[in-house]
Formats: structure tokens, sequence, C-alpha cells
């Protein structure tokens, strides 16, 4: 595909003048009928991805994004285009007669852009619908979630490779803000593309200033962290591990003359929209959330992010920290950490299935044999409706129940005791995941070496200069991590097998230890030492 026309194409009908960097190439693929996973973070143009390929090819673009204010603000994007294609947005918060109308515009060519969130998908007659439009391209959007490894996997979006299929394998862009080596692996594989094309940039945020503050006191991380904020440039943003102590925190800095709001799943949709158009409009300084305030933020003059508190992955805080000085200019990203903290989120990590009750809820649905929502099958079962999400979501990820707009239904039949025994599995497997995240999450925190060229490495990016930009750098412990681990048979990127555990990649080098990703067992963390006496490791050619 000639780069003049994507060029021509993004000024005429977008008015856009330039490229950034990646986007010209990813656009080129698709429109080569190839597939692509693009990693490019918010702020950067992943929109711009499908929206420019969806123009320039035959057929409708489909885009799967997990949340309607989300789909909204990326209809709203399109609709500001010179000369917008049509979009449209198909939810449950639309009606029926809506529904039937939108139905109608697709079916005469009407609409080029049809924005769904993965439940949709769940649903035969939708699918029946659009596999017989002509479906140019397929998008997911936040392809993260896909991934058990990913940072905030749901269990709605393992049925996107079987939706593909019967769409009649259009080529799809797989887009994420951020998704570590294995996350992309499984991205490419849930999503049955064919010898995609990797898209990473903007990984790298030089400017952000990377600086992790440590405490073995709960109350000297309190203090040190309730004096710095009103210090900081502004705006910013504070991470929290919990609604209490975002709560909390809103309140002091209040107190302190910080014009601070607090933002979390607790809260409801219209507080948590009248904060996020008061943080985007200027109207306040600071904030403090929980993770809930994540997806659609594009700020670009955030000054700081502050996490109160470790978070489960470092996938998770690469997002997080990277909604800071998007418009170029110096920022910081501070991690107050107690290793402490990571106990209890390991404490939070167990998970112990009652397969008695998985049985119940899985007998309880064969029973039914038509949908039922998660409050009917907890007045039948006469359990919390929290708890029986909680047991459909393990047999959901177990592939035997799909949960849609209608409620949950039996996909796969098997033994009640199967069943269970497979969402038993799913638990183990999510618990180890979580456990290995947050190992990571500690080597970072905890590193001697160069922040950034530990994350980096994380990421797949084996630059070797330190950055001079983060406390490890500035206070020579980075420079001398550096000398001491110049010298391993296992450098960064190396395919090792274990003796135990199989295959793996190395991930990091440190001078005393080593992070290699299994696929079955996750991240580990190796002493040298061990691994060289016991030869518990091989380079794989």
């Amino acid at each position: 595909m000639p780069t003049s026309r994507i060029v021509r194409a993004a000024r005429e009908l977008f008015g856009w003048d330039e490229l950034r960097d990646g986007q010209e190439e990813a656009i080129s693929a698709l429109l080569d009928d190839r597939d692509v996973i693009a990693v490019l973070p918010t702020g950067a143009g992943k929109s711009a991805v499908y929206q420019l390929a969806g123009v320039l090819r035959d057929g409708m673009t489909i885009v799967v994004s997990p949340l309607i204010a989300l789909q909204a603000d990326q209809l709203a994007g399109l609709a500001d285009a010179p000369r917008a294609p049509r979009g449209a947005m198909l939810n449950s918060t639309i009606g029926e007669r809506a529904e039937e109308e939108l139905w109608e515009a697709v079916s005469a060519g009407d609409v080029e852009f049809l924005f769904l969130a993965p439940e949709q998908l769940a649903k035969d007659d939708v699918i029946d619908r659009l596999s017989r439009q002509s479906v140019g391209l397929f998008v997911v959007d936040e392809a993260h979630c896909v991934a058990s490894w990913g940072h905030d996997f749901r269990p709605d979006y393992l049925g996107l490779g079987d939706v593909r299929d019967r769409l009649g394998h259009p080529p799809t862009v797989a887009l994420t803000a951020t998704a570590a080596a294995p996350v992309r692996e499984e991205i490419g594989a849930r999503l049955r593309l064919t010898d995609p094309l990797l898209v990473v940039r903007g990984v790298d945020r030089p400017n952000i200033d990377l600086d992790v503050r440590r405490f073995s006191e709960e109350a000297d991380k309190d203090r040190e962290l309730r004096q710095l904020i009103p210090t900081l440039p502004r705006p910013g943003l504070v991470y929290t591990s919990t609604r209490r102590a975002a709560e909390n925190l809103t309140a002091i800095l209040r107190a302190d003359g910080v014009r601070a709001e607090t933002y979390h799943a607790g809260l409801s949709a219209a507080e948590r929209r009248r904060t996020h158009e008061k943080f985007l409009d200027d109207e306040v300084d600071v904030v403090v959330a929980t993770n809930a305030f994540g997806m659609g933020i594009d700020k670009p003059d955030v000054r700081f992010v502050v996490h109160a508190a470790v978070p489960e992955s470092l996938d998770a805080y690469t997002q997080e920290t990277g909604r800071a000085g998007r418009d170029g200019e110096p920022a910081r990203a501070v991690l107050f950490y107690r290793s402490e903290d990571l106990g209890i989120r390991k404490y939070f990590t167990a998970r112990t299935v009652d397969t008695e009750a998985v049985s119940r809820v899985y007998r309880t649905l064969v029973k039914a044999g038509t949908p039922l929502r998660i409050r009917a099958l907890a007045d039948k079962l006469g359990l919390p409706t929290r708890r029986v999400t909680g047991l459909v979501n393990l047999l959901v990820e177990a592939g035997v129940v799909v949960v849609d707009q209608k409620g949950a239904t039996i996909i796969a039949v098997r033994r009640p005791k199967e069943a269970a025994a497979l969402a038993r599995e799913a638990a183990e497997r999510r618990e180890r995941i979580e456990r290995s995240r947050l190992d990571v999450m500690r080597r970072y925190a905890e590193t001697r070496d160069c922040r950034r060229k530990v994350l980096l490495g994380y990421f797949g990016d084996d630059g070797s200069a330190s950055c001079r930009n983060c406390d490890t750098c500035r206070d020579g412990t980075a420079e001398e991590t550096a000398e001491a681990s110049a010298d391993t048979p296992f450098p960064a990127g190396a395919e090792v097998e274990h003796v135990e555990w199989g295959r793996g990649s190395v991930v990091d080098v440190e001078d005393d230890r080593l992070t290699v990703f299994f696929g079955e067992q996750g991240y580990k963390v190796l002493q040298r030492a061990a691994v060289e006496e016991r030869n518990l490791l091989t380079r794989v050619a």
C-alpha cells in the first residue's frame, strides 16, 4: 500500500498533517491483509490506526471495546473528523427500537464503524447479523484483556477468536498501551492471528523521572506521602489500593488547600463522570483514585503520578505512570513502597474454591436451560450476588459458561464435578499469575539497577544504557549493578530451559539474580549462584 495514499487520507478525511511513529507501518500492513498487534501508549494515536485502515478498506469496521464510556469517547473522536465516516454503538444502553434502527442502518451499508462490548459478541443473533455483512476490519481495543497474563484480564474477551472465525477471518488489529512479550504472544494465540506484525512504540518515556521511596513503617510512609503531594507541580494523579484510602487522602489534601477529588468504583457514574470532566478542564489539582480511574484518560499535561501503595503488576504500573507527561515535558512517577504491602496483596490473591458451590451453580444453570441473570441465580441458590458473580466468572474462565446481557448460559456440557474441577484449575492458574506479577513488581521496587532499564527489559527492550533519570542512577547504585551483571551466560532475552519448569525466557539480569518467564509458572526470580551451582538452566539455541 503506497504510503502517499495513507498520508493523503489522513489529511483529507481526518485533518491530520502527519502520522505518528508506528501508525503508518501498522495501517499499511492492515491494508495488505496482514494482522497487527500494536502496542502504543494512550494519546499516541491507537485509534488513528483503525480509523484510517477502516476507511481505506472495503467493508464495515467492528471495534470491540470494553467500556461503554470508552466506546462513546471513540465514537465522539470519529465524529470530530472533517469528513467523518458514520459510526454507531451497540450496547446495553440502547432500547429495542434504537437497536432495530441500528441494524437497519448496518444492513443498508450506512454504518462504517460499529463499536460494541465483547459481551454483545457472545450473542448468536448478533454474530449471525454481522456475518451477513461485509466486515473489512476487526479491531480489539485494550487487547491485553484477552490474555490471562494481561493485567486486566476479562473472561468475556475469551470468545473473540471464535467470533473472528465466524466473521470470515477479517484482518485484525489488536491494540493496547502496555503488553510484555508473554502477553503479546497470548493475544496472538487467543485471537488466532496469522503471522501478526508487531508494532511496539512509546514504552520508554524518558521525560518521566522514576522514583521509589522505601519504608518499613506505615506511619512513616503516610507522613511523607502527605508532605510530598502538595509540593509537586500540578495536575497529578495519586493511586491508592482501597476506596477508603482514596477518600481519606482526599480529605487530608483538601485540608492542605489542594483541590482534590476522589474517584473509585463505589461512586455513582455521575460522580465519576463529573470528576473526570473537572480533571480534564483543570478544575481539579489532584485526583486520588483506585485503579478504576484508567481507560480513556487522555490529558497531556499531567505532571505527576504517585502510587501510595504498590500496584499488582509492572504492566499496570507502567500504564498508570504513563499517564504523566504526555506533552513531552518533565514529569514524575513516585512509588511509595513497603515490602509488607506485597504480603497483603499476596494474601488477597489466595484463592480457595468451594467446589460444592461451583457445582451447585453449574447444576442450576443446566436445570434452567435458558440464560439466568446473576441476581436470579443468586436468589435460586440463596447466596450473595457478589459471591455468585465470582463463581460464575470461574466457570467462564474454565470455558463452560458464557455471560451476556441475558445472563449466564452453559456452553460446554460437563458433569457438575468436572465443571467444578475445571473452575478450581482456573482459580489456581489465576493465583499463580497474580503472585508471579507481584514478584516482578517487587523486583522493580527493590532493584539497585537502573529502574528504566528494568522496566524496558520487562517489555522486551534490550537497551543497556542507564537512564540518568531515576533514583538508582542518581544514587550511583545502577552503575555498580551494571558492572556486576555484565558477564552472564544468560543475558536478557535469552531462551532457556529449566530442569523443573521447562522452557522460558530471561526477562532481566542483576548481579545476584535472574528474572525468567515460564509459560505455565509465570515470572520466577532465580538466584544466580543457585542457577550456576546446581545447573538449573541451559541455553536454548
